[in-house]
């Protein structure tokens, strides 16, 4: 069993060291330590995109995660990480949120305008393949978010939501998400990779 102590250490790399275990040391069984919610989450998330039947548990301020081979994972690392769009096909677009408004003069204007931007992107259809939240971003996934209704519509649909588990920590609103999921900075910069076109905001 490899165990990984990652504790205090900053997202992605209890992830990339959990990775590191599994692609490169071939690990059948891996236990790894984590000291906040949102690297568990990633963790445990990762450990199942690559087959491993994974638990979490707390003990005191730390979350112990445990993964074993054996067990057909709920998510497969095929529908986790897509190839890249082949030719002729359509293309995927990343769309990558780090604020909860657009430009800049005007606070309330730019908080409307970037709630009638989301509210429209779904006119992009097939072609919007992944939200990403991060940074002040995260703010339009939690609790009091005026876009909550319209996100858990995208998701519903079949659109990946992801959003910065890192980012919902620093302004101490992990608990509060109502949407999406948690994620890391190797899951977006993945995405990117992936992406036909990525859209910054």
């Amino acid at each position: 069993m490899k165990e990984i102590d990652a504790r205090g250490l900053a997202c992605p790399t209890p992830v990339l060291m959990t990775k590191a275990a599994v692609e490169d040391e071939g690990a059948q069984g891996i236990t790894v330590v984590v000291d906040n919610e949102a690297s568990q989450q990633n963790v445990v998330r990762f450990l199942e995109s690559k087959g491993y039947a994974a638990t979490a548990s707390k003990n005191g301020a730390d979350f112990i995660i445990i993964g074993q081979t054996g067990k057909q994972s709920v998510i497969e690392s095929s529908k986790e990480i897509p190839q890249k769009t082949a030719e002729g096909s359509q293309p995927k677009i990343m769309v990558m949120c780090a604020t909860d408004r657009i430009g800049f003069g005007d606070d309330e204007l730019g908080q409307k305008l970037m709630i009638n931007f989301i509210k429209t992107i779904g006119e992009m259809e097939s072609m919007l393949w992944r939200l990403v939240f991060i940074n002040n971003g995260v703010k339009l996934t939690v609790k009091g978010s005026k876009l909550v209704s319209v996100l858990k519509d995208y998701e519903d649909s079949g659109l990946t939501i992801l959003v910065c588990g890192t980012c919902l920590t620093h302004f101490d609103l992990l608990d509060q998400k109502q949407v999406g999921k948690t994620t890391n900075m190797l899951d977006i910069v993945t995405a990117m990779q992936l992406a036909d076109k990525v859209i910054t905001l």
